[in-house]
């Protein structure tokens, strides 16, 4: 039997309807929000993974080019791994329901969304995340549900429900966060902004939420009508002797430990104390008479051990006042900052913050180096990334080295998303520009590092950045009414405590957030305080990068290729091209320059060749400059006739050099002063109503000593300068001669005296 239920979402009606695709999942789902589709499946092993200690929940997002009525590019013509864009709107979709599986669950489960048909103009990642939550919910896993997601944006300064994908990319929203939850709370925030300040960052988080709950309210309705037993999941006690012996043995230690400032001894002292408690414990003896009851008793005894170092950290906090580093809850680590030091890349900084250290390389390219985007919403391509790299030796381990993993993808992607909100537009600085962030060291927001280190390395690469950008985490201590805020944590304080803040921006608003919680949600009133005092850390944090830059460098690397915009009329884009590309072929290969036009007639030339820039210009201007009346030219003539030449003036615009004009004495035979080839000087005297061009190129000539014109013909006078004796020349460059007119040709020959040289056709 089909059951549905339906709610209003930013003007748009979203249906969640089961019971007619995928039945043998635990709890499938198939939403419709305007005309996107999108299937979610959710699928529970019937036993737990055995050894695991964490909970094995794994979120696919699965995109279908169909859904849009394309055909994957490439060779093989079908899906494969996962985009960057997949992978983070699997992302979103775990991270607000991770937190609300029991604690100890450790059968494994499995979320597919699967995209069957996709509308710009109805989000999917709201789609997909409504359905999770219905699966889930009717299904018999565990899941202290419902949850929802919705977007907002902000177009023309008014927060709006669900913009579209086209208002989103192209820039019409100045806001675009993601809000997930529960009816009750808030449980994931993820977006960016244009420098929004922190009070209407919380509106639109609190208007998110409302449609949570909206959405929230339909899967119970839904839950309602089909009512699925839960599995029972009791999670195993921990023995109360185990929990005593290992406080007994333990709290000494961890509380040493928990003083300790630097991570590399404060760890070492934590295995050390937890070695101890287990060789007390689960003997050597144990193990080999009874190896079962050893592991089990092992099993519990780690758990304990955990809880104790849990609970120590936290009392410590919210009783003491003091934090694992000795810091107090505001106060940020010391920072020291470095730009330029690495000499052949086109900008790069190191950013310290404590034990998190982040290098950031910038890399300038052309038009060539763009990353082409083939997905199921568009076909396009990139002229900034962002790449975040996480290496083992960055926490001192050993470990799977190279890949993205989708941890690096999702960091990358908020940082990414801080600092692209200043980049200039394309018409301003027509580079693409790859930033690499390298994680050198990590304790603590990483990812904070990586956009304080970016914007100071694009800065330092000379890229007109208008203002620096800076990012601080926060984190959350909540024991019933006791609530401690934390700025700039510690990687101890994000796995022990209950949230995980952050916040990116510059001195006059957020351009990115992202906020993951380990407990059922947080409410208003915390978000809010969270936010200011983000903003206090963060402005401490940009004090400190001005002590290394303030302001964009004003001339790039002389390793970068220079990039040096024209503008030429769209009418003149196929002069330059050329046949088959004949004439950008020819420059590029003279000038070694990269060329590249666009539709609306920009011409980006790169090189870091100054000269050949130059070149490269003058050889582009000349196929499309305007010819003018009275200016002179150096042409090439291309055409000998009996009646004068064709000469190129502007590349590919011919002009007729008659034979009247050659030389102020009567020209017999044209060959006898110029050769095909020859480059010759020439003013152009006249464009008819055609465009053609007439030129001359006596009128630059001066008169020989005692020259005397032909009987009765009249001197040309250079524009009023000279008049020819037999009836006196007009003082324009084809000035007219006394005597009666030639014959008319076809390119209106000057009218010279006794009857003018003859036009020709």
């Amino acid at each position: 039997m089909i059951h549905t239920v339906s709610c209003e979402l930013g003007g748009k009606t979203l249906t969640i309807e089961t019971g007619l695709m995928a039945k043998q999942a635990n709890g499938s789902a198939l939403v419709k929000f305007g005309d996107t589709r999108v299937l979610v499946t959710a699928c529970m092993a019937k036993s737990p993974k055995p050894g695991l200690d964490f909970f094995p929940l794994t979120v696919e997002y699965s995109e279908r080019f169909y859904s849009s009525g394309k055909i994957p590019g490439g060779f093989l013509k079908r899906e494969g791994r996962p985009t960057s864009e997949a992978t983070l709107s699997a992302r979103m979709i775990d991270r607000p329901i991770r937190p609300l599986f029991p604690e100890g669950f450790r059968n494994e489960v499995q979320l597919i969304a699967t995209v069957l048909s996709l509308d710009t103009e109805a989000d999917a990642d709201v789609a997909a995340a409504a359905g999770v939550s219905a699966a889930l919910s009717i299904s018999d896993i565990p899941f202290n549900g419902p949850t929802a997601a919705c977007r907002i944006g902000r177009i023309n300064g008014q927060l709006v429900v669900c913009p579209t994908w086209t208002q989103v990319q192209t820039g019409e929203t100045d806001l675009d966060v993601i809000v997930a939850g529960t009816a009750k709370a808030i449980t994931m925030v993820e977006g960016g902004a244009k420098q929004v300040s922190e009070e209407e960052m919380l509106k639109a988080v609190m208007l998110g939420h409302e449609q949570v709950k909206k959405i929230a309210g339909i899967v119970d309705q839904l839950k309602a009508k089909v009512s699925k037993p839960k599995l029972a999941f009791v999670p195993a006690a921990t023995p109360a002797d185990i929990v005593a012996t290992v406080e007994k043995l333990a709290k000494d230690g961890l509380a040493k430990a928990l003083r300790t400032k630097d991570k590399g001894e404060r760890y070492a002292l934590v295995d050390a104390t937890k070695k101890a408690v287990l060789e007390n414990l689960v003997p050597a003896s144990l193990k080999e008479s009874e190896p079962v009851k050893a592991a089990d008793k092992e099993k519990f005894a780690k758990a304990a051990f955990e809880d104790l170092h849990d609970r120590l950290m936290r009392n410590m906090i919210l009783d003491d006042k003091i934090r694992i580093d000795g810091r107090d809850t505001k106060k940020i680590r010391q920072i020291d900052t470095m730009v330029g030091i690495l000499p052949r890349v086109h900008g790069s900084s190191l950013f310290t913050r404590g034990e998190t250290q982040v290098l950031a390389a910038v890399t300038l390219g052309t038009k060539d180096d763009e990353q082409m985007i083939d997905s199921i919403y568009q076909k396009g391509y990139r002229q900034f990334m962002l790449h975040y790299n996480f290496a083992p030796f960055s926490v001192g381990e050993t470990g799977r080295y190279g890949g993205q993993s989708r941890r690096e993808i999702g960091h990358g992607a908020l940082a990414e998303r801080a600092v692209s909100a200043l980049m200039p537009p394309q018409d301003e600085f027509p580079y693409v520009v790859r930033i690499v962030c390298e994680t050198l060291e990590s304790n603590g927001s990483s990812s904070m590092g990586s956009v304080c280190s970016a914007s100071m390395a694009l800065m330092e690469a000379g890229v007109p950045f208008p203002a620096p950008v800076a990012g601080i985490a926060m984190g959350l201590i909540k024991e019933g009414d006791r609530v401690a805020v934390l700025s700039d944590i510690l990687g101890d304080e994000d796995h022990l405590g209950d949230m995980d803040f952050k916040v990116a921006g510059t001195d006059k608003g957020v351009t990115a957030i992202q906020m993951d919680i380990k407990i059922e949600g947080v409410t208003e009133e915390i978000m809010r305080t969270a936010l200011a005092q983000a903003k206090e850390g963060r402005l401490h944090i940009l004090s400190r990068m001005a002590d290394s830059i303030t302001q964009p460098k004003q001339e790039i690397s002389p390793f970068a290729p220079r990039i040096v915009s024209i503008q030429i009329p769209t009418d003149k884009i196929g002069a330059v091209i050329g046949p088959q590309g004949k004439m950008i072929k020819a420059i590029v290969a003279e000038t070694g320059c990269k060329i590249d036009i666009e539709d609306t007639g920009r011409v980006n030339i790169a090189s870091s060749d100054g000269k050949a820039t130059e070149r490269a210009i003058e050889m582009i201007q000349g196929l499309t400059a305007q010819v003018e009346i009275d200016k002179v030219y150096k042409g090439l003539v291309k055409k000998i006739t009996d009646f004068g030449a064709f000469v190129g003036v502007l590349g590919s615009q011919d002009g007729l050099l008659h034979v009247s004009e050659i030389a102020h004495e009567r020209v017999h035979n044209v060959t006898d002063y110029l050769k095909e080839g020859d480059e010759v000087e020439v003013k152009v005297i006249d464009i008819d109503g055609n465009g053609r061009i007439r030129l001359s190129r006596k009128v630059l000539l001066p008169l020989p000593e005692g020259f005397v014109p032909s009987e009765g013909g009249g001197g040309r006078g250079d524009r009023g300068d000279r008049g020819g004796p037999g009836g006196g020349g007009r003082g324009r460059d084809h000035g007219r001669g006394g005597g009666g007119r030639g014959p008319r040709d076809g390119d209106r020959g000057g009218r010279g005296g006794g009857g003018g040289a003859p036009r020709h056709n």
